[in-house]
């Protein structure tokens, strides 16, 4: 475990690190060796104990809380200790037991090491739990980045963390800079037992751990002994396994990101959209990967994403006609256009990518001159003045660009860029004193419902200048 720390370069000297006990035979080792480690070195660091009670036990949960509480007062550390009705997060959020287990432990860690500034949380996940994790992301179908399992070290914002109980969403800056070190990643349940025998440790025993109801239990007492008995040696190829995953992960994420540049047309937290004959030239892994990587940014809580669905999704955009839908994990589908595609959640009305647009409560101020750049889109306002005589009058009359506009800048004034209101009403070119409502011109001129509410209005004052487009 000292090398793992020592490789990893996991604990910053002198800062504080958090060490999650849940009282067991993993946790208990942690902390001894961490608390070791802190004994022998000059430039140290400090431990802070967390302990969450799940609830799941009844009086034996919370003998695991009272016991870890007595355990870190005696070895002189300060702790916190919360209790989450896990039960009700579960029903509340739609998540299994286990899921709802683990969102509510790792906000609690997070929210402890923000509340006591630590840089670092530490948990002890061991060898064998990442040869079940490995096993388990394989038989649901994971690609090369559930195959590498869990890392020795990684931020706890990549955890997707779906719950928000206030002490974790409020502190989003420091959950984003927030490690999380797996000391005991390298480390056998054979060895950590050992060790606390030698050091006359006396971990807790949770009874769940027995409940093969749960995947992991069943993986652990019934898949893992009945494949070692076919094939000695299972845990330790898994576990050679998420090495070399691991290492093809890294260069997959490098070719991603350059393929997310190539193919993605625009990207806002409710939708991403692609241009079709980019995403077609790419390789079928990278395919694969885009559309993952897409479910995934749009659904934060999404984890362990199933082959089935990405395969059938990636497959549609390659062969399917404009209109065709794919299903995707999260409440998400793929939607074909003619030259794009986009995935969005179920439902969603279709927006072009190749459009500038704006949600209702934005109003931006436009930069006369300067270059003005909406929100969550490629898109940008390039204003200019210009003196007379450098264009044309049949230039400005005949212009034909319906991305460009010519105004009087006789007296200048403040413009801003909106999105239409009900009521809007503007003078339209050519049609002299007479006004229109904004929401007739656009039905008149065929622009569909879906992008009446987004396009953007270029506006000085109370007038509406310029319908964009």
């Amino acid at each position: 475990m000292s090398r793992c720390i020592a490789e990893h370069e996991m604990l910053p000297p002198g800062a504080p690190v958090v060490v999650g006990v849940s009282g067991g035979p993993d946790s208990l080792c942690l902390l001894h060796v961490l608390l070791r480690l802190r004994e022998s070195q000059t430039d140290t660091f400090s431990i802070h104990v967390a302990h969450l009670n799940h609830g799941l036990r009844g009086e034996a949960s919370q003998a695991d809380a009272d016991s870890v509480a007595g355990l870190a007062t005696g070895w002189g550390l300060p702790v916190t200790v919360e209790t989450a009705d896990v039960r009700r997060l579960a029903r509340e959020r739609r998540l299994s037991v286990e899921e709802a287990a683990r969102q509510a432990r790792y906000a609690f860690l997070a929210a402890v090491a923000a509340g006591v500034g630590a840089p670092t949380v530490a948990v002890a996940h061991n060898a064998d739990d990442q040869a079940e994790t490995v096993l388990m992301h394989f038989l649901r179908g994971s690609g090369v980045g559930g195959l590498r399992g869990m890392l020795p070290e990684t931020q706890i914002s990549d955890l997707r963390l779906l719950i928000a109980d206030g002490s974790v969403s409020n502190q989003q800056s420091t959950i984003r800079n927030l490690s999380l070190i797996r000391p005991l990643l390298t480390t056998s349940r054979s060895d950590i037992a050992a060790y606390c025998a030698e050091h006359n440790l006396e971990p807790r025993f949770d009874a769940s751990n027995l409940d093969t109801t749960y995947f992991r239990n069943r993986l652990r007492h019934a898949v893992l002994p009945a494949l070692e008995k076919a094939s000695p040696g299972i845990r330790d190829r898994l576990l050679r396994l998420a090495d070399v995953a691991g290492a093809d992960a890294e260069v997959l994420r490098s070719a991603l990101e350059s393929a997310r540049s190539l193919a993605v047309l625009a990207e806002s937290p409710q939708a991403i959209t692609f241009d079709l004959g980019a995403f077609r030239s790419l390789p079928l892994g990278l395919r694969r990967a885009l559309v993952r990587d897409a479910a995934a940014r749009l659904r934060s809580g999404l984890r362990d994403i199933d082959f089935l669905p990405v395969e059938a999704a990636a497959q549609l955009a390659m062969t399917g006609h404009a209109g065709a839908r794919a299903p995707l994990p999260g409440g998400l589908s793929l939607t074909l256009s003619y030259d794009t595609f986009r995935i969005a959640p179920e439902g969603a009305p279709a927006v072009p990518a190749k459009l500038p647009l704006l949600s209702r409560d934005v109003c931006l101020p436009v930069a006369v001159p300067g270059v003005t750049r909406l929100p969550e889109s490629p898109w940008a306002l390039s204003a200019e003045v210009v003196s007379p005589g450098e264009w044309r009058l049949d230039e400005i009359e005949g212009n034909e660009d319906p991305w460009r506009a010519f105004l009087s800048w006789d007296t200048p004034r403040s413009l801003m860029l909106r999105a239409r209101k009900p009521g809007d009403r503007f003078q339209p070119h050519g049609m002299g004193g007479a006004g229109q409502k904004i929401s007739d011109f656009m039905i008149t001129n065929k622009i569909p419902a879906a992008w009446r509410e987004s396009l953007p209005l270029l506006t000085g004052g109370d007038a509406i200048l310029w319908v964009c487009g």
